[in-house]
């Protein structure tokens, strides 16, 4: 799930108790793409956020911008590939926790590692940053007209302001309410019923992904494993996901009607943003 701020627009930061925070477990096997029920899952609020695509994108057209800027200073900065779009995290992959029947079989409730131009990109960025020497990494984060900065001010350039402590409230205030949404409250019922018949006590999906013996660091032991493939099988039995997604597209629609300006400049900074950035690339890419 992307967790990064860019510029005055909050990339969507799901409620903490949506996602597990198990470890990354390192691949054993080949690394299986996002599945169709991850893919397939949207929010309204998807619309005034970066997703994942998108931040590569923004990321993309920051680092030309950077590099030209560290050449001008007679230093070099590594443009770092993007990751393949296939690869790429869905934004809501575990909004309600573990949907992929094949990510829970192989990973159980740990979070499934990058696909391979991911882990290659973020490895490049990682190395990028350990290799920089003190003078370049003042140039390029310099408080005071780093390059960094430079890049960012040009992409978000004329983009209208943005009330991000409103939108980053609505995010988590929409997505309790829809916790406590009837017709959510029901299927709850059913899907933990579905889990007691698998000898497995939850009150909902997210009491399961954040249960505290999965979270103990180590890879998924074979108990957590049959409980996330459980979990999967009773979100399919109950259709507890498209009951849960209905609900919380329809607080967030009533969310946007209510503050149509702010989502009105959200959605256009978004969009400059984006415009901007893509211009960058076909430039210079």
């Amino acid at each position: 799930m992307p967790v990064r701020l860019w510029g005055a627009v909050a990339v969507l930061l799901t409620v903490v108790t949506a996602c597990s925070t198990a470890e990354r477990t390192k691949p054993l096997v080949p690394v299986p793409a996002p599945g169709v029920e991850a893919r397939e899952l949207s929010i309204p609020f998807d619309r005034y956020n970066f997703s994942t695509a998108d931040i590569m994108i923004l990321e993309a057209a920051e680092d030309l911008l950077v590099r030209d800027c560290m050449r001008k200073r007679g230093m070099v900065w590594e443009v770092v590939p993007p990751g393949a779009a296939d690869d790429l995290e869905p934004p809501n992959r575990r909004r309600y926790g573990v949907v992929e029947p094949e990510i829970a079989r192989l990973y159980g409730y740990h979070v499934a590692p990058d696909r391979p131009s991911v882990a290659r990109r973020s490895e490049a960025r990682e190395r990028r940053m350990k290799d920089l020497s003190a003078a370049e990494r003042q140039a390029v984060y310099g408080e005071a007209g780093g390059c960094l900065r430079q890049a960012r001010g040009h992409i978000e350039q004329g983009s209208p302001q943005v009330d991000t402590a409103l939108f980053n409230k609505l995010i988590t205030q929409t997505f309790e309410q829809s916790r406590r949404d009837p017709k959510v409250v029901q299927v709850f019922r059913s899907w933990s019923g579905c889990m007691r018949a698998e000898e497995l006590r939850y009150a909902d999906p997210l009491a399961a992904i954040t249960d505290q013996r999965w979270l103990s660091g180590g890879p998924p032991t074979q108990e957590e494993i049959r409980a996330a493939q459980a979990d999967v099988r009773c979100k399919v039995k109950t259709g507890l996901v498209s009951v849960w997604s209905a609900a919380e597209k329809r607080i967030q629609d009533d969310a946007v009607r209510a503050y149509p300006a702010e989502f009105r400049a959200l959605g256009a900074a978004k969009d400059r943003q984006l415009a901007a950035a893509r211009r960058i690339l076909a430039e210079q890419g």
